[in-house]
């Protein structure tokens, strides 16, 4: 053999032996959508003359729709507190806005409407997620176009949820759950993206044969990008004249099917969003691993007995309390053992 020869069976052996990788398209990108829910440090915002609250309202409203559990308890908890009024200066639709902008945001305000000589004749529910406090003690009602509405302190009764960290706002109590409800978000947008999307995980294109061409790779490689997405699944045919076996390999790099912890993170997940709400399972339509804890109706009295009555008192404290809300406007709700009462007439 030639020296020449020997170069080109040289440049031959190391064009072979090279190594190529290349990936079939990007990476998903795992999204859930939702702004800022981490608890901020109250300041005064100067220009718009109010408070900026702790946490982000839009971002509270948004978590709601993270999954199917957050939003539906906050709702199952509304409807039991609302459900037991039975009159007072509001609609009992009115009356479920409130509770609901007091269990979502930690707080709710009600406007007194007064008539022509100053007296309250009605009572009507304030919008949290847009309404603002400054330093005077008024309250700004949020519009579009950069507008605001102004409403007296003496017209406004402020219910809240106490919050140690500051005494302008109330707080959710279900914030230690947050995390876990995103976490619950992210696990059913992950599964329905790998339904979605055929390749699933990704796998490693493993290919040893020494007769499979240059232009060969790139259109095998074409052909494996173009799976993706709509019309995914799709079989595919190779051919390689006198190719080794196994000289072309698919290994999965994880089959989320079996192996994931799809299941587990949802349950768990589930479990610490209705201990977040203090709400029982068997109250949830939930049917717990090794069946029902109990009688779901013993469960329910307990529940109404600590949590919903308390509620009711608190809302009828605040509006009974008020010494320009005449007795006929006084709430009165429903409360244990089917016994109706009228808190500080």
């Amino acid at each position: 053999m030639s020296n020449n020869e020997q170069v080109t069976a040289t440049d031959s052996e190391q064009s072979t032996n090279e190594s190529l990788m290349f990936s079939f398209g990007q990476p998903e990108i795992m999204d859930s959508g939702f702004t800022n829910y981490e608890y901020s440090e109250l300041y005064y915002n100067d220009s718009d003359d109010y408070w900026e609250p702790p946490l982000d309202r839009t971002g509270l409203n948004k978590l709601t729709r993270a999954n199917a559990y957050h939003g539906s308890i906050l709702m199952a908890r509304r409807n039991m507190i609302a459900g037991r009024f039975v009159k007072g200066g509001m609609l009992k639709q009115q009356v479920q806005s409130a509770v609901h902008d007091f269990l979502e945001f930690g707080d709710t305000a009600i406007l007194k409407i007064r008539d022509h000589f100053g007296r309250v004749v009605r009572l009507h529910p304030l919008p949290s997620m847009y309404l603002r406090k400054n330093k005077k003690g008024d309250y700004w009602l949020l519009e579009r176009d950069d507008k605001k509405r102004l409403y007296k302190q003496e017209d406004v009764i402020f219910i809240k949820q106490y919050d140690p960290a500051q005494q302008v706002y109330g707080s959710p109590d279900y914030l230690g759950c947050v995390q876990s409800a995103l976490l619950n978000s992210d696990a059913t947008t992950f599964r329905r993206r790998y339904y979605k999307n055929g390749l699933h995980m990704g796998f490693i294109f493993y290919a040893t044969d020494p007769n499979l061409s240059k232009d060969d790779e790139d259109d095998l490689k074409e052909k494996m990008a173009s799976s993706r997405g709509v019309g995914n699944f799709r079989s595919m045919f190779i051919n390689i004249p006198n190719g080794k076996e196994k000289g072309i390999q698919l290994i999965p790099v994880g089959d989320i099917a079996t192996k994931d912890e799809f299941e587990k993170i949802k349950n768990v997940s589930a479990q610490e969003v209705l201990t977040g709400h203090r709400f029982p399972v068997e109250l949830a339509a939930i049917i717990p691993n090794g069946g029902t804890r109990g009688d779901p109706i013993k469960f329910n009295e307990v529940y109404t007995q600590n949590e919903v009555i308390p509620a009711c008192e608190m809302f009828m404290d605040a509006v009974n309390s008020d010494t320009e809300v005449p007795k006929s406007l006084q709430f009165e709700f429903t409360l244990a053992n089917g016994e109706k009462q009228i808190a500080l007439s």
